[in-house]
Protein backbone atom coordinates (compact mmCIF):
# COMPACT_ATOMS: atom_id res chain seq x y z
CA UNK A 1 0.00 0.00 0.00
CA UNK A 2 1.32 3.62 -0.76
CA UNK A 3 2.40 5.45 1.73
CA UNK A 4 2.57 9.01 0.09
CA UNK A 5 -1.17 10.20 0.15
CA UNK A 6 -1.82 10.89 -3.56
CA UNK A 7 -3.97 12.78 -6.05
CA UNK A 8 -4.79 13.32 -9.71
CA UNK A 9 -1.98 15.16 -11.88
CA UNK A 10 -4.49 17.14 -14.08
CA UNK A 11 -8.15 17.91 -14.80
CA UNK A 12 -10.31 15.88 -16.49
CA UNK A 13 -14.01 14.94 -17.09
CA UNK A 14 -16.57 12.70 -17.97
CA UNK A 15 -20.45 12.66 -18.98
CA UNK A 16 -23.62 10.70 -18.47
CA UNK A 17 -26.87 9.94 -16.95
CA UNK A 18 -27.20 9.70 -13.41
CA UNK A 19 -28.96 5.88 -12.69
CA UNK A 20 -31.84 7.44 -10.24
CA UNK A 21 -32.07 10.86 -10.78
CA UNK A 22 -31.99 10.25 -14.60
CA UNK A 23 -30.18 13.73 -15.07
CA UNK A 24 -27.56 14.13 -16.93
CA UNK A 25 -23.79 15.09 -15.63
CA UNK A 26 -20.91 16.09 -16.49
CA UNK A 27 -18.21 14.92 -13.68
CA UNK A 28 -14.88 16.39 -13.41
CA UNK A 29 -12.17 15.39 -11.26
CA UNK A 30 -9.37 17.91 -9.85
CA UNK A 31 -5.93 17.85 -8.61
CA UNK A 32 -6.40 18.09 -4.29
CA UNK A 33 -3.77 19.44 -1.82
CA UNK A 34 -2.90 17.20 0.92
CA UNK A 35 -5.20 16.49 3.53
CA UNK A 36 -7.63 18.28 1.55
CA UNK A 37 -10.02 14.68 1.12
CA UNK A 38 -12.27 14.09 -1.34
CA UNK A 39 -15.12 16.91 -1.79
CA UNK A 40 -18.00 17.26 -4.04
CA UNK A 41 -18.60 20.67 -5.38
CA UNK A 42 -22.43 21.43 -7.12
CA UNK A 43 -21.21 23.88 -9.87
CA UNK A 44 -25.15 23.94 -10.60
CA UNK A 45 -25.69 25.77 -7.69
CA UNK A 46 -25.14 29.42 -6.75
CA UNK A 47 -21.80 29.62 -4.85
CA UNK A 48 -20.98 26.49 -5.93
CA UNK A 49 -21.60 24.52 -2.36
CA UNK A 50 -19.70 21.34 -1.52
CA UNK A 51 -20.19 18.53 0.72
CA UNK A 52 -17.06 16.94 1.79
CA UNK A 53 -17.26 12.45 1.54
CA UNK A 54 -17.51 11.29 4.94
CA UNK A 55 -19.70 9.66 7.14
CA UNK A 56 -21.35 12.65 8.97
CA UNK A 57 -22.50 13.70 5.35
CA UNK A 58 -24.33 10.33 4.63
CA UNK A 59 -28.18 11.55 4.50
CA UNK A 60 -30.06 8.55 2.13
CA UNK A 61 -29.10 4.43 1.92
CA UNK A 62 -31.81 3.20 0.67
CA UNK A 63 -30.63 2.19 -2.58
CA UNK A 64 -27.24 3.87 -3.17
CA UNK A 65 -25.03 6.20 -0.84
CA UNK A 66 -26.01 9.66 -0.40
CA UNK A 67 -24.56 13.21 0.88
CA UNK A 68 -25.41 16.26 1.87
CA UNK A 69 -24.16 19.37 3.41
CA UNK A 70 -26.06 22.57 3.41
CA UNK A 71 -27.59 22.87 -0.20
CA UNK A 72 -24.93 20.57 -1.44
CA UNK A 73 -27.03 17.02 -2.15
CA UNK A 74 -25.05 14.55 -4.24
CA UNK A 75 -27.03 11.09 -5.17
CA UNK A 76 -25.68 7.44 -5.57
CA UNK A 77 -21.94 8.66 -4.70
CA UNK A 78 -20.27 4.98 -3.87
CA UNK A 79 -18.98 3.80 -7.15
CA UNK A 80 -17.36 6.97 -7.95
CA UNK A 81 -15.92 6.43 -4.15
CA UNK A 82 -14.80 2.75 -5.24
CA UNK A 83 -12.72 3.98 -7.76
CA UNK A 84 -10.91 6.65 -5.28
CA UNK A 85 -10.59 4.11 -2.61
CA UNK A 86 -8.85 1.40 -5.33
CA UNK A 87 -6.63 3.28 -6.69
CA UNK A 88 -5.87 4.84 -3.47
CA UNK A 89 -6.83 8.69 -3.93
CA UNK A 90 -7.25 10.20 -1.20
CA UNK A 91 -7.30 14.47 -2.31
CA UNK A 92 -9.66 15.07 -5.22
CA UNK A 93 -12.18 18.02 -5.91
CA UNK A 94 -14.74 16.33 -7.77
CA UNK A 95 -16.84 18.95 -9.73
CA UNK A 96 -20.44 17.81 -10.91
CA UNK A 97 -23.24 20.09 -12.79
CA UNK A 98 -26.18 18.35 -11.48
CA UNK A 99 -27.01 16.06 -8.55
CA UNK A 100 -25.77 12.61 -9.44
CA UNK A 101 -22.77 11.02 -11.43
CA UNK A 102 -23.33 9.38 -14.58
CA UNK A 103 -24.18 5.86 -13.87
CA UNK A 104 -21.75 4.34 -17.13
CA UNK A 105 -21.94 1.27 -17.32
CA UNK A 106 -23.25 1.02 -13.91
CA UNK A 107 -19.57 -0.06 -12.79
CA UNK A 108 -16.65 1.83 -11.66
CA UNK A 109 -14.50 1.06 -14.43
CA UNK A 110 -15.35 4.50 -16.31
CA UNK A 111 -14.27 6.38 -13.70
CA UNK A 112 -11.04 4.58 -13.17
CA UNK A 113 -10.45 4.72 -16.61
CA UNK A 114 -10.57 8.17 -16.13
CA UNK A 115 -8.48 8.88 -13.52
CA UNK A 116 -5.58 6.50 -15.12
CA UNK A 117 -5.97 8.72 -17.90
CA UNK A 118 -5.53 12.10 -16.28
CA UNK A 119 -2.48 10.38 -14.06
CA UNK A 120 -2.21 9.62 -10.21
CA UNK A 121 0.89 11.31 -8.61
CA UNK A 122 2.32 10.59 -5.16
CA UNK A 123 2.32 13.96 -2.65
CA UNK A 124 4.86 15.04 0.11
CA UNK A 125 2.52 14.15 3.17
CA UNK A 126 2.27 10.62 4.60
CA UNK A 127 -0.92 9.01 4.56
CA UNK A 128 -2.67 8.40 8.25
CA UNK A 129 -3.87 5.03 8.15
CA UNK A 130 -6.67 3.22 10.36
CA UNK A 131 -5.28 0.16 11.39
CA UNK A 132 -7.15 -2.30 12.91
CA UNK A 133 -5.76 -3.18 16.49
CA UNK A 134 -9.01 -5.80 17.37
CA UNK A 135 -11.33 -7.37 16.04
CA UNK A 136 -14.78 -5.34 15.56
CA UNK A 137 -18.63 -5.89 13.42
CA UNK A 138 -21.37 -5.00 13.06
CA UNK A 139 -24.62 -7.86 12.38
CA UNK A 140 -28.19 -7.86 11.47
CA UNK A 141 -29.74 -11.16 12.65
CA UNK A 142 -32.99 -10.92 11.11
CA UNK A 143 -31.52 -10.48 7.64
CA UNK A 144 -28.52 -12.49 8.26
CA UNK A 145 -26.08 -9.75 7.84
CA UNK A 146 -22.34 -9.91 8.88
CA UNK A 147 -20.31 -7.87 8.50
CA UNK A 148 -16.54 -8.34 10.82
CA UNK A 149 -13.07 -6.88 10.79
CA UNK A 150 -9.76 -8.49 11.81
CA UNK A 151 -6.35 -6.99 12.00
CA UNK A 152 -4.53 -7.18 9.43
CA UNK A 153 -1.11 -5.60 8.02
CA UNK A 154 -2.91 -4.25 4.76
CA UNK A 155 -6.87 -3.84 3.40
CA UNK A 156 -8.34 -7.11 2.45
CA UNK A 157 -12.06 -7.52 1.55
CA UNK A 158 -13.55 -11.57 2.09
CA UNK A 159 -17.25 -11.13 0.52
CA UNK A 160 -19.95 -13.75 0.44
CA UNK A 161 -23.62 -13.31 -1.11
CA UNK A 162 -26.34 -16.32 -1.05
CA UNK A 163 -29.58 -15.54 -2.68
CA UNK A 164 -32.41 -18.39 -3.41
CA UNK A 165 -31.61 -17.96 -7.01
CA UNK A 166 -30.19 -20.16 -9.95
CA UNK A 167 -28.18 -17.53 -11.83
CA UNK A 168 -26.36 -16.36 -8.29
CA UNK A 169 -26.64 -19.02 -5.56
CA UNK A 170 -23.49 -19.08 -3.29
CA UNK A 171 -20.65 -16.53 -4.64
CA UNK A 172 -17.49 -15.04 -3.06
CA UNK A 173 -14.04 -13.31 -3.26
CA UNK A 174 -11.39 -12.69 -1.46
CA UNK A 175 -9.38 -8.94 -2.62
CA UNK A 176 -6.10 -9.25 -1.65
CA UNK A 177 -3.80 -6.91 -2.87
CA UNK A 178 -5.70 -3.57 -4.13
CA UNK A 179 -2.44 -2.25 -6.28
CA UNK A 180 -2.10 -5.63 -7.79
CA UNK A 181 -5.85 -6.54 -8.21
CA UNK A 182 -8.17 -3.72 -8.61
CA UNK A 183 -8.24 -2.44 -12.01
CA UNK A 184 -8.59 -5.53 -14.22
CA UNK A 185 -10.40 -7.69 -11.14
CA UNK A 186 -13.41 -5.83 -9.81
CA UNK A 187 -13.47 -2.39 -11.39
CA UNK A 188 -15.38 -3.27 -13.65
CA UNK A 189 -18.18 -5.65 -11.84
CA UNK A 190 -21.48 -4.54 -12.78
CA UNK A 191 -24.02 -3.60 -10.01
CA UNK A 192 -27.11 -6.03 -10.43
CA UNK A 193 -31.02 -5.66 -9.22
CA UNK A 194 -33.47 -8.91 -9.93
CA UNK A 195 -36.58 -8.38 -12.57
CA UNK A 196 -39.17 -7.95 -10.01
CA UNK A 197 -37.47 -5.26 -8.30
CA UNK A 198 -37.46 -3.20 -11.25
CA UNK A 199 -41.58 -2.36 -10.81
CA UNK A 200 -41.16 -1.35 -7.42
CA UNK A 201 -38.11 0.98 -8.25
CA UNK A 202 -40.15 2.90 -10.64
CA UNK A 203 -42.78 3.34 -8.80
CA UNK A 204 -40.70 4.93 -6.21
CA UNK A 205 -39.25 7.26 -8.66
CA UNK A 206 -35.62 5.40 -8.83
CA UNK A 207 -34.03 4.27 -12.10
CA UNK A 208 -35.00 6.97 -14.20
CA UNK A 209 -31.61 6.94 -15.83
CA UNK A 210 -31.58 2.49 -15.58
CA UNK A 211 -31.04 0.69 -18.47
CA UNK A 212 -30.14 -2.64 -19.48
CA UNK A 213 -26.85 -1.44 -20.77
CA UNK A 214 -26.27 -0.50 -16.90
CA UNK A 215 -27.02 -2.91 -15.20
CA UNK A 216 -27.47 -6.82 -14.61
CA UNK A 217 -30.94 -7.51 -14.69
CA UNK A 218 -32.10 -11.06 -13.15
CA UNK A 219 -34.69 -13.32 -13.59
CA UNK A 220 -37.02 -14.27 -10.60
CA UNK A 221 -40.02 -15.58 -11.60
CA UNK A 222 -41.75 -18.17 -13.22
CA UNK A 223 -44.32 -16.49 -15.74
CA UNK A 224 -41.28 -16.26 -18.48
CA UNK A 225 -41.37 -14.18 -21.16
CA UNK A 226 -44.77 -13.06 -20.44
CA UNK A 227 -43.65 -11.35 -16.75
CA UNK A 228 -40.82 -9.63 -18.74
CA UNK A 229 -43.25 -8.11 -21.60
CA UNK A 230 -45.83 -7.01 -18.67
CA UNK A 231 -42.57 -5.41 -16.86
CA UNK A 232 -41.63 -3.94 -19.49
CA UNK A 233 -44.96 -2.72 -21.11
CA UNK A 234 -45.81 -1.05 -17.78
CA UNK A 235 -42.52 0.99 -17.51
CA UNK A 236 -42.39 1.63 -20.95
CA UNK A 237 -38.76 0.67 -21.25
CA UNK A 238 -37.75 0.85 -24.94
CA UNK A 239 -35.17 -1.79 -23.91
CA UNK A 240 -35.93 -5.53 -25.97
CA UNK A 241 -35.75 -8.01 -23.10
CA UNK A 242 -35.87 -11.80 -23.06
CA UNK A 243 -35.68 -14.29 -20.02
CA UNK A 244 -32.56 -16.27 -21.75
CA UNK A 245 -30.95 -19.62 -20.76
CA UNK A 246 -28.57 -17.92 -18.16
CA UNK A 247 -31.05 -16.54 -15.68
CA UNK A 248 -29.77 -13.04 -17.31
CA UNK A 249 -32.05 -11.03 -18.87
CA UNK A 250 -30.83 -10.82 -22.52
CA UNK A 251 -28.28 -13.38 -21.61
CA UNK A 252 -25.55 -10.63 -21.17
CA UNK A 253 -22.28 -12.12 -20.29
CA UNK A 254 -21.05 -11.87 -17.13
CA UNK A 255 -17.58 -9.95 -17.13
CA UNK A 256 -16.55 -12.30 -14.54
CA UNK A 257 -18.11 -15.06 -13.28
CA UNK A 258 -18.99 -13.73 -9.83
CA UNK A 259 -19.43 -10.57 -11.00
CA UNK A 260 -22.23 -10.09 -8.62
CA UNK A 261 -19.87 -10.56 -5.56
CA UNK A 262 -17.17 -8.54 -6.84
CA UNK A 263 -19.47 -5.90 -7.39
CA UNK A 264 -20.07 -5.57 -3.94
CA UNK A 265 -17.11 -5.61 -3.03
CA UNK A 266 -17.17 -2.61 -4.77
CA UNK A 267 -19.76 -1.22 -3.22
CA UNK A 268 -18.40 -1.82 0.27
CA UNK A 269 -15.07 -0.18 -0.82
CA UNK A 270 -17.07 2.74 -1.61
CA UNK A 271 -18.82 3.38 1.36
CA UNK A 272 -15.46 2.28 3.96
CA UNK A 273 -13.94 5.36 2.19
CA UNK A 274 -16.13 7.89 4.02
CA UNK A 275 -14.42 6.72 6.97
CA UNK A 276 -12.09 9.53 6.18
CA UNK A 277 -8.91 7.53 6.63
CA UNK A 278 -7.51 4.59 4.47
CA UNK A 279 -7.25 1.81 6.54
CA UNK A 280 -5.67 -1.91 7.27
CA UNK A 281 -7.92 -4.50 8.25
CA UNK A 282 -9.10 -7.54 6.87
CA UNK A 283 -13.41 -6.92 5.81
CA UNK A 284 -15.02 -10.50 6.22
CA UNK A 285 -18.65 -9.78 4.71
CA UNK A 286 -21.57 -11.76 4.20
CA UNK A 287 -24.53 -10.75 2.48
CA UNK A 288 -23.95 -7.07 3.53
CA UNK A 289 -25.37 -4.08 1.63
CA UNK A 290 -25.22 0.28 1.76
CA UNK A 291 -27.14 0.06 4.94
CA UNK A 292 -24.99 -2.55 6.81
CA UNK A 293 -21.52 -0.89 5.20
CA UNK A 294 -22.44 2.72 6.41
CA UNK A 295 -22.84 1.33 10.10
CA UNK A 296 -19.69 -0.58 10.11
CA UNK A 297 -18.02 2.77 8.72
CA UNK A 298 -19.67 4.54 11.64
CA UNK A 299 -17.91 2.19 13.99
CA UNK A 300 -14.42 2.53 12.13
CA UNK A 301 -14.87 5.75 12.17
CA UNK A 302 -15.50 6.32 16.18
CA UNK A 303 -12.10 4.51 16.06
CA UNK A 304 -10.77 6.36 13.52
CA UNK A 305 -11.32 9.45 15.80
CA UNK A 306 -9.98 8.07 19.41
CA UNK A 307 -6.83 7.02 17.05
CA UNK A 308 -6.42 10.67 15.63
CA UNK A 309 -6.54 12.05 19.54
CA UNK A 310 -3.93 9.26 20.75
CA UNK A 311 -1.98 9.96 17.87
CA UNK A 312 -1.96 14.03 18.67
CA UNK A 313 -1.88 13.63 22.63
CA UNK A 314 -0.30 10.20 24.03
CA UNK A 315 3.01 9.70 25.30
CA UNK A 316 2.85 5.98 25.25
CA UNK A 317 2.50 3.55 28.22
CA UNK A 318 -1.34 2.15 29.30
CA UNK A 319 -3.67 4.94 29.60
CA UNK A 320 -5.42 6.26 26.53
CA UNK A 321 -3.97 9.64 27.78
CA UNK A 322 -1.98 10.07 30.76
CA UNK A 323 -1.48 13.43 32.90
CA UNK A 324 0.78 14.68 30.09
CA UNK A 325 -1.79 14.81 27.61
CA UNK A 326 -4.55 16.15 29.95
CA UNK A 327 -2.11 18.98 30.64
CA UNK A 328 -2.27 19.48 27.07
CA UNK A 329 -5.66 19.17 26.89
CA UNK A 330 -7.39 20.63 29.80
CA UNK A 331 -6.68 24.32 31.25
CA UNK A 332 -6.65 23.92 34.73
CA UNK A 333 -3.45 23.17 37.35
CA UNK A 334 -2.97 22.41 40.57
CA UNK A 335 -4.65 22.23 43.11
CA UNK A 336 -8.11 22.20 40.72
CA UNK A 337 -7.16 19.40 38.50
CA UNK A 338 -8.84 16.72 39.47
CA UNK A 339 -8.46 14.06 36.72
CA UNK A 340 -5.33 11.83 36.84
CA UNK A 341 -5.99 9.78 33.56
CA UNK A 342 -8.10 9.10 30.41
CA UNK A 343 -9.11 5.45 30.54
CA UNK A 344 -10.97 5.26 26.88
CA UNK A 345 -12.80 8.12 24.82
CA UNK A 346 -15.02 8.20 21.34
CA UNK A 347 -14.95 11.78 20.71
CA UNK A 348 -18.02 13.47 20.86
CA UNK A 349 -20.10 10.68 22.53
CA UNK A 350 -18.64 9.19 25.91
CA UNK A 351 -15.57 9.24 28.04
CA UNK A 352 -13.91 7.34 31.21
CA UNK A 353 -11.57 8.88 33.38
CA UNK A 354 -10.27 8.51 36.77
CA UNK A 355 -9.12 10.43 39.93
CA UNK A 356 -6.85 8.54 42.73
CA UNK A 357 -7.78 10.16 45.79
CA UNK A 358 -5.10 10.69 48.38
CA UNK A 359 -4.59 12.25 51.94
CA UNK A 360 -2.65 14.52 50.13
CA UNK A 361 -5.22 16.34 49.18
CA UNK A 362 -5.29 20.17 49.98
CA UNK A 363 -8.93 20.14 50.82
CA UNK A 364 -8.83 17.29 53.25
CA UNK A 365 -7.18 19.45 55.91
CA UNK A 366 -10.57 21.29 56.22
CA UNK A 367 -13.07 19.01 55.16
CA UNK A 368 -13.48 17.43 57.54
CA UNK A 369 -10.49 17.15 60.36
CA UNK A 370 -9.92 13.72 61.40
CA UNK A 371 -12.44 12.42 59.50
CA UNK A 372 -11.64 13.38 55.85
CA UNK A 373 -14.23 13.23 53.38
CA UNK A 374 -14.01 14.74 49.65
CA UNK A 375 -16.56 17.66 49.08
CA UNK A 376 -19.31 16.44 46.98
CA UNK A 377 -18.48 19.57 44.85
CA UNK A 378 -15.54 18.86 43.67
CA UNK A 379 -16.50 15.40 42.46
CA UNK A 380 -18.77 17.09 40.38
CA UNK A 381 -15.93 19.21 39.38
CA UNK A 382 -14.03 16.60 38.60
CA UNK A 383 -17.01 15.02 36.69
CA UNK A 384 -17.48 18.51 34.88
CA UNK A 385 -13.59 18.36 33.79
CA UNK A 386 -13.74 14.85 32.49
CA UNK A 387 -16.55 16.55 30.19
CA UNK A 388 -14.23 18.92 28.81
CA UNK A 389 -12.07 16.56 27.91
CA UNK A 390 -15.28 14.39 26.09
CA UNK A 391 -15.55 17.55 23.47
CA UNK A 392 -12.33 17.01 22.15
CA UNK A 393 -12.89 16.55 18.38
CA UNK A 394 -16.40 17.40 18.28
CA UNK A 395 -15.13 21.26 17.92
CA UNK A 396 -12.07 22.83 16.07
CA UNK A 397 -9.23 23.83 17.99
CA UNK A 398 -10.30 22.66 21.42
CA UNK A 399 -6.65 23.82 22.75
CA UNK A 400 -7.96 27.43 22.43
CA UNK A 401 -11.27 26.62 23.63
CA UNK A 402 -12.43 26.85 27.46
CA UNK A 403 -15.82 24.79 28.82
CA UNK A 404 -17.96 27.39 31.05
CA UNK A 405 -20.90 25.30 32.70
CA UNK A 406 -24.29 26.66 32.49
CA UNK A 407 -26.47 24.79 34.79
CA UNK A 408 -25.95 21.32 36.73
CA UNK A 409 -28.79 19.69 36.96
CA UNK A 410 -29.89 16.29 39.30
CA UNK A 411 -27.19 16.18 41.42
CA UNK A 412 -27.14 12.88 43.83
CA UNK A 413 -24.16 11.87 46.15
CA UNK A 414 -25.13 8.55 47.17
CA UNK A 415 -21.73 7.65 49.25
CA UNK A 416 -18.85 9.65 50.58
CA UNK A 417 -15.15 9.63 49.19
CA UNK A 418 -12.17 9.32 51.29
CA UNK A 419 -8.69 8.84 51.12
CA UNK A 420 -7.70 5.90 48.99
CA UNK A 421 -10.39 5.29 46.93
CA UNK A 422 -9.96 5.44 43.33
CA UNK A 423 -12.81 7.62 41.42
CA UNK A 424 -14.15 6.56 37.67
CA UNK A 425 -16.31 8.83 35.46
CA UNK A 426 -18.23 8.24 32.81
CA UNK A 427 -19.76 10.81 30.70
CA UNK A 428 -22.21 10.78 27.89
CA UNK A 429 -23.37 13.75 25.27
CA UNK A 430 -26.34 13.76 25.15
CA UNK A 431 -26.99 17.00 22.79
CA UNK A 432 -24.28 19.11 20.68
CA UNK A 433 -25.21 22.28 19.30
CA UNK A 434 -23.71 24.98 17.72
CA UNK A 435 -21.25 26.05 20.72
CA UNK A 436 -23.64 24.45 23.37
CA UNK A 437 -23.69 21.08 25.04
CA UNK A 438 -25.72 19.08 27.22
CA UNK A 439 -24.04 15.83 29.08
CA UNK A 440 -24.79 13.30 32.00
CA UNK A 441 -22.35 11.48 34.26
CA UNK A 442 -21.84 9.02 37.08
CA UNK A 443 -18.66 8.92 39.32
CA UNK A 444 -18.00 4.94 40.57
CA UNK A 445 -15.67 3.77 43.38
CA UNK A 446 -15.31 0.37 42.42
CA UNK A 447 -18.77 -0.74 40.72
CA UNK A 448 -20.65 1.62 43.23
CA UNK A 449 -22.44 5.08 42.12
CA UNK A 450 -21.41 7.69 44.18
CA UNK A 451 -22.33 10.70 42.57
CA UNK A 452 -24.08 11.28 39.45
CA UNK A 453 -25.08 15.04 37.29
CA UNK A 454 -26.75 16.27 33.86
CA UNK A 455 -24.63 19.24 32.80
CA UNK A 456 -25.04 21.91 30.47
CA UNK A 457 -21.84 24.13 29.31
CA UNK A 458 -21.17 26.70 26.36
CA UNK A 459 -18.11 27.00 25.11
CA UNK A 460 -16.22 29.88 24.57
CA UNK A 461 -12.61 31.21 23.81
CA UNK A 462 -9.86 30.86 26.03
Amino acid sequence: MFEKQRTVKQEISLSGIGLHTGNKCVITFKPAPPDHGIRFVRTDLDGNPSVIADIDHVVDISRGTTLQMGEAKVHTVEHVLAAFAGLQIDNMIVELDSNEPPIGDGSAKPYVDKLLEAGIENQNVDKFYLKIDAPMSYSESDRGVDLVVMPSDELRITFMIDYKNPALGTQYTTLVDLEKEFVEEYAAARTFCFLSEIESLKEQGLIKGGGLDSAIVIYDSDQGQVEVDRIRKALDLKDEAFVGETGIINDIPLRYYNEPVRHKTLDLLGDLLLIGAPFKGHVLAARSGHAANIALARKMRELYDKKKIERKYSRGGEAFLDIRAIFDILPHRYPFLLVDRILDLIPGKQVVAIKNVTINEPFFQGHFPGRPVMPGVLIIEALAQAGGVLLLNAIENPETKLVYFMSINNAKFRRPVTPGDQLRFELEMQAFRRNTCKMTGKAFVEDKVVASADFMAMIVDR
